[in-house]
């Protein structure tokens, strides 16, 4: 049990022993009651010191903790609260408490989609409610990024419950490259989001490569109760350590990839790396760097380094770099017409 938790005991237990206003508490019967409760939750004795009591009580009197806690003693030995109403649980909270909470309640709500969360949506109702029967409302000041009319998020659920309760997934799915909808069986894994959008990970077949599909293109789920789940020890930190995405291209390994960065992003990628395997190489004069990742190429990859237009160039190595190049120069001839491309084309 972590130190902070420990004294968090101590102070409920001082605390609980102290409202007793019908018996006397010296220093040694606080240790007593203290060390009682330390074994009752860790189920092994914790010795306390009196240095450690006497310094609680110091803490729970100061505003260090909030509590501000009217302990005196009397008959220079005993130990009670001067006010005999006092609780350390019946503290309001202050400023610094209600706009953490307030924006921790506003953060969780956004989770909705998720059944994990309809746990605590009671918690968060009675947060709700404390905080605005001592507050006025506000509006909230950090949003998740999300894109709420993005389809396939009302399968996120589903799909997690699936994957807690090893359930084998009958999806029928379109993918963008596919004239028709096809329909198989698939073995879930994991549930990533990527560039908001979300994908689940698994196999159709054991003897088949990882795939990951976008929630968004999934038509429709059903459930093989019959068809045994496969049972595969998926590290996900390992599966995805050397792409950027989702998009892992079995076969390839991790490629190094030089790249030149212009002075006007070059610390937002210096302090934002594109990657983890991110490493400078060299700062020029002019304010521009080369870096260098080691990742494996994916389509995710290069529309991240696209993003960047004229601000990036790619050094190394030359497939990708002419790949690049190919791409950005159809994309300067559709300017090059002399009319945009018809809304009706």
């Amino acid at each position: 049990m972590s130190q902070n938790k420990n004294a968090l005991i101590r102070y409920k237990t001082i605390d609980k022993c102290l409202q007793n206003k019908y018996r006397q508490w010296t220093l040694e019967d606080l240790i007593e009651e203290c060390s009682e409760a330390l074994f009752e939750y860790e189920g092994r004795q914790n010795p306390i010191s009196k240095r450690t009591i006497q310094m609680d009580i110091q803490l729970m009197r100061s505003e260090k903790l909030g509590y501000n806690a009217p302990i005196v003693v009397y008959d220079k030995k005993y130990y009670k609260y001067e006010d005999e109403d006092f609780s350390i649980t019946d503290i309001p909270l202050t400023e610094t408490d209600m706009n953490v909470l307030t924006e921790t309640v506003s953060m969780l709500k956004q989770f909705k989609d998720f059944s994990l969360f309809n746990d605590v949506s009671d918690i968060l109702q009675r947060l709700e409610d404390k905080i605005y029967s001592e507050k006025s409302h506000t509006k909230p000041v950090i949003y998740l990024d999300k894109n709420e009319k993005l389809k396939g998020l009302h399968y996120l659920d589903e799909i997690y419950q699936a994957i807690i309760k090893k359930m084998v997934l009958i999806i029928t799915y379109k993918s963008f490259k596919s004239a028709e909808e096809t329909k198989f069986h698939f073995h879930p894994f994991i549930l990533k989001e990527f560039n908001n959008r979300w994908f689940l990970i698994g196999k159709k077949k054991a003897s088949q490569p990882i795939t990951n599909l976008a929630l968004d293109r999934i038509i429709s789920i059903d459930y093989d109760f019959n068809h045994p789940y496969l049972e595969e020890d998926f590290d996900a930190d390992n599966f995805y350590k050397d792409v950027i995405g989702v998009t892992v291209n079995s076969g390839l390994n991790a490629r190094r990839i030089e790249l030149w960065i212009d002075a006007s992003n070059a610390p937002y990628v210096l302090t934002k790396p594109l990657h983890t395997s991110q490493r400078l190489i060299k700062q020029n004069e002019d304010g521009s760097v080369i870096i260098h990742i080691y990742v494996i190429p994916n389509y995710e990859m290069e529309r991240l380094l696209l993003g960047f237009g004229s601000c990036l160039e790619i050094l190394k190595p030359e497939g990708l770099r002419n790949r690049m190049k190919k791409t950005l120069q159809e994309a300067i001839s559709r300017y090059d017409s002399e009319k945009p491309t018809e809304i009706n084309a």
